[in-house]
């Protein structure tokens, strides 16, 4: 495999977990009876241009289905995150009802949604038929297609060019992240401005967030790689912010090559913060898999040891970073019972692989388990005060990453 960005020959893994199905590949009852799709997860570094990235064995269209399971709104915490983007963006970059705003994988309609509501003109481009769908109800025009160069050049000439293109959580998921940016060259209007947001590598490293890592993610991100491929398509990174959201992530600020905004403090600085913390060098990348078979390893431990003692385990959050964990853990219904989930769209399946059923959240009074996993530890915080009548009674909180934690 060539690397996705600058073509050198990959050569170097930094990760290896094994197969896996793809881990939004939620399943219904019927299916599993069913053979289920098992792909290698294997992550390489390229010593060139330093893009991480996973080994080409699924397309984009096998993964991100008309009914693809995860909708943005179920967070009450990401809701608000994306609030207060909205109307720093609008406030910063004078955006009104004579502007316009386009935002890439646009999901439910959680972002442009506060767009809409200060009237000001917005797209959404969204693949999944049934986000789109729940963001058109929300009165969002959407484009149902994946967005790369052609279709930004068909806006373009259509006479809708952006002020600000946003991308959240997107970037890392196109599988062409060269024509992906390439597209956004092209459908951004000249003084305009894209921000991405996305999980910093230097965090996945440091936290060992192996867990992040699943066939959706094609890419795994520093600021170094990301100015590097920006500039090959036309454009520069001028800013950047560090955010707290899924662990450790970046929101860079970008626009054309020719614009005249200076590169800030703050982007030279995280530049210098990878290169001090090695994101240039292969020593950095090779002695990961260890990390994540210790947190593998002493989740596996906790389980056993409370099957053994009698103690039940239950999960809240069916998210794609606890299948992957769950998967390679080779955790099954014997010793995790269930997991809970706010999204509807996923009561009443089965997680990918280890077959765990998902059920409402209600279901955790009903059942009084002595520990709750919380798979997604990004939002560990928001499901412990959304359950804390659990605590109450003497139930105990876990996450498994980066070490295991019993509160």
């Amino acid at each position: 495999m060539n690397c996705r960005h600058c073509r050198t020959r990959l050569q170097h893994t930094f990760l290896d977990l094994g197969f896996a199905p793809p881990s939004n590949a939620y399943l219904n009852s019927k299916d599993l009876n069913k053979p289920e799709t098992y792909f290698p997860l294997r992550i390489f570094v390229c010593d060139q241009c330093w893009l991480v990235q996973t080994e080409d064995f699924t397309q984009a269209d096998q993964l991100f289905k008309a009914d693809y399971a995860y909708f943005s709104s179920t967070s009450s915490g990401w809701l608000r995150h994306a609030a207060s983007y909205s109307k720093k963006m609008i406030k910063e970059l004078a955006l009104s009802n004579n502007s316009y705003v386009i935002e890439v994988a646009s999901n439910d309609g959680y972002l442009l949604t506060n767009f809409v509501q200060a009237d000001i003109p917005c797209l959404g481009i969204e693949p999944t038929a049934s986000t789109a769908i729940a963001a058109e109800k929300l009165g969002i025009p959407v484009l149902q297609e994946f967005f790369g160069e052609a279709l930004a050049k068909k806006l373009s000439d259509d006479g809708k060019q952006a002020d600000l293109i946003a991308g959240n959580n997107v970037f890392a998921h196109v599988p062409d992240i060269n024509d992906f940016t390439l597209g956004l060259k092209a459908a951004l209007k000249e003084g305009g401005t894209i921000t991405l947001e996305f999980p910093h590598l230097m965090r996945l490293i440091e936290q060992t967030q192996f867990d992040t890592v699943y066939h959706e993610h094609f890419s795994y991100l520093s600021l170094y790689t990301v100015s590097r491929i920006f500039e090959s398509a036309g454009l520069r990174v001028y800013d950047v912010e560090q955010l707290s959201t899924h662990g450790g992530s970046l929101r860079v600020y970008g626009c054309h090559e020719t614009d005249t905004r200076q590169g800030t403090a703050a982007l030279g600085a995280i530049l210098l913060k990878e290169e001090t913390q090695g994101l240039r060098k292969l020593e950095t990348y090779q002695g990961f898999q260890g990390c994540a078979d210790k947190v593998k390893d002493e989740l596996l431990s906790f389980l056993i040891e409370q099957k053994r003692a009698g103690k039940t385990v239950v999960a809240y959050g069916a998210a794609a970073k606890g299948n992957t964990l769950l998967n390679y853990a080779g955790v099954k219904p014997d010793l995790l019972s269930f997991v809970c989930d706010a999204a509807e769209s996923k009561q009443g399946k089965f997680m990918p692989g280890s077959h765990i059923p998902i059920l409402p959240p209600s279901t955790l009074l009903e059942a009084q388990p002595d520990y709750v996993l919380i798979l997604p530890w990004n939002i560990a915080a928001e499901v412990r005060a959304q359950n804390a009548t659990l605590a109450e009674q003497g139930i105990k909180f876990v996450t498994a990453v980066p070490e295991l934690v019993i509160a």
